[in-house]
């Protein structure tokens, strides 16, 4: 391994052939001799060595002018000046014009020869280290101004268009028909658009700190009592989620004007944490045309009960052989217009009960009766139903005896009909049912299981809203209202329904009736 390139230049060639030999005893191996100035120059212009050694005087050119070309051409490459003693002030003076790294003076001592030889190549390498570095700073800060124009005019670029892009916003929160508010998790609002203002009659300074249950409602005052708002729930459950929630069925205030407004608020959490916005969409003209729509078909089932009435009146007289004789194909006939007559009507009276139940129209009528009796009645009627599929039909009540409660007789009745029949209709040949009727205190249970097909879970959902029938994989032929009509009824009643299935084990449907029992029940 080479320790570093010298060049000595000396016109004596007795020193340069001691320099030589001392060199190569040291381990110097890559050392170049001239004794000519000037042909030192002439290699200096092709390799450039860690370190130059040169005599002082020497005829046609001096140590002093040689060195002097030389810093020209590698001003980092350490140079030791060899002088005589009387030389001595001519070598300080060199040292101090062209910046020469050390003088030695003749004869050398060979061991500090050698220190300073090495010290001066080391020096040599440090500098072109520094000289290196020092260039890719250099490179490196024109890189980094150049960048930092750039960026410059990056961010001036981006800054017009976030400007361009927020004015669009603005534009369209500004204009935008629906409300559009900013609330914080506890749901204060914090912000909101000029539709918002429209929509409750109050400017944004005002409903900034409200919180949002002092404008939306889940009860509209002028259908119901009073007004409450019990959307806190829901705003909190958002805050923990922290995904987008859907409050449906509201209304919001116009304090102006003192309109319900019916409206659903689609609430999305922020990026920034805690904070939620809320798109306001009024549905007026919706619920409007669901009125008309709801109106229309409650009219035409209403004068559609009419005809049919007289329809099977007529079909039965011909029946029972009061407008004459008839013979068997046209009694089978006749027997099976009045089958669908009576159907069609039973969907117009379901029909019917469905849209006074939505309209608020139909008014409860509570009496106090014995539940046990009414459900040993429901067994009656529909236990040959039953027989035809030899389905163990079972009901047990506790306490078994009288059980007075004080609700509408016939809506309940109607309700224990339609989930008695649904059990037999969706349970198979030799299968089994049991109806559970049980008081829990004042509250009334009421259950029935079968060992059916079941429901899948993905449809129970859907189970109790209008005209769904069956399942996804199985299609009923009724109406689709039963459920719907048996849940209005129930929750007219304050109480509630629900159902339990598993696919290929049945299904289990249930209501509670809360403080419904009578002060006389009898155990």
């Amino acid at each position: 391994m080479s320790l570093g390139k010298i060049l000595y230049v000396d016109d004596d060639k007795l020193l340069t052939s001691t320099f030589a030999t001392l060199m190569k005893v040291e381990g110097f191996n890559d050392v170049v001799i001239y004794n000519d100035p000037k042909e030192a120059l002439e290699y200096l212009k092709i390799e450039q060595p860690d370190l130059i050694i040169s005599d002082f005087l020497m005829p046609e050119m001096n140590g002093l002018e040689f060195l002097k070309e030389a810093k020209k051409l590698y001003p980092e490459t350490s140079m030791i000046l060899l002088t005589a003693y009387a030389d001595k002030e001519n070598a300080i003076k060199t040292i101090n014009e062209i910046g020469v790294y050390k003088y030695i003076e003749k004869p050398w001592d060979n061991d500090d020869l050698i220190i300073n030889i090495k010290n001066g190549i080391e020096r040599s390498h440090l500098l072109a280290d520094l000289r290196d570095k020092i260039e890719k700073l250099e490179a490196a800060q024109k890189e980094l101004k150049k960048y930092s124009e750039k960026l410059e005019d990056l961010v001036t670029e981006r800054t017009k268009e976030l400007s361009v892009a927020n004015d669009k916003l603005s534009g369209i929160i500004n204009y935008c028909a629906d409300g559009i508010i900013i609330i914080d998790s506890k749901g204060v609002i914090e912000q909101v658009n000029p539709a918002t203002e429209n929509m409750t009659g109050l400017c944004a300074d005002a409903l900034i700190g409200k919180s949002i249950q002092e404008i939306a409602y889940t009860d509209n005052p002028l259908m119901n009592k009073a007004p409450k708002s019990d959307i806190e729930t829901s705003i909190l459950g958002l805050a923990q989620d922290q995904s987008e929630f859907l409050l449906r069925d509201l209304y919001i205030r116009n304090s102006l004007s003192g309109e319900y407004i019916p409206a659903e608020i689609n609430f999305a959490a922020l990026s920034e944490g805690n904070k939620f916005v809320g798109v306001i969409r009024n549905f007026t003209a919706q619920k409007e045309a669901e009125r008309l729509r709801d109106d229309f078909i409650a009219t035409l089932t209403h004068d559609l009960r009419t005809p049919l009435l007289a329809a099977i009146q007529t079909l039965k007289f011909f029946l029972d052989g009061s407008l004459g004789e008839i013979n068997d194909q046209q009694r089978v006939m006749l027997t099976t217009m009045v089958k669908s007559n009576e159907d069609l009507l039973g969907l117009v009276n379901a029909l019917l009960e469905v849209y006074r139940f939505e309209g608020g129209k139909l008014k409860l009528c509570k009496t106090v009766f014995d539940v046990n009796s009414l459900l040993k009645q429901c067994h009656k009627e529909l236990a040959p139903l039953a027989e035809k599929k030899n389905i163990l039909f079972n009901t047990h009540c506790e306490p078994d005896g009288e059980i007075l409660i004080d609700a509408d007789r016939s809506e309940i009745k109607r309700v224990m009909m339609n989930l008695c029949g649904n059990a037999i209709n969706y349970t198979n040949k030799d299968g089994t049912i049991d109806v559970y009727l049980k008081m829990h205190g004042k509250d009334l249970m009421f259950s029935v299981a079968d060992n059916g097909n079941g429901i899948p879970k993905e449809d129970i959902p859907n189970l109790f809203k209008r005209f769904s029938q069956g399942t996804h994989k199985k299609r009923s032929t009724g109406t689709g209202l039963g459920l719907y009509l048996s849940r209005q009824i129930i929750e007219a009643h304050g109480g509630k329904i629900w159902v339990e299935s598993k696919v290929n084990k049945g299904s289990e449907f249930s209501f509670i009736l809360t403080d419904v029992a009578a002060a006389s029940r009898v155990g």
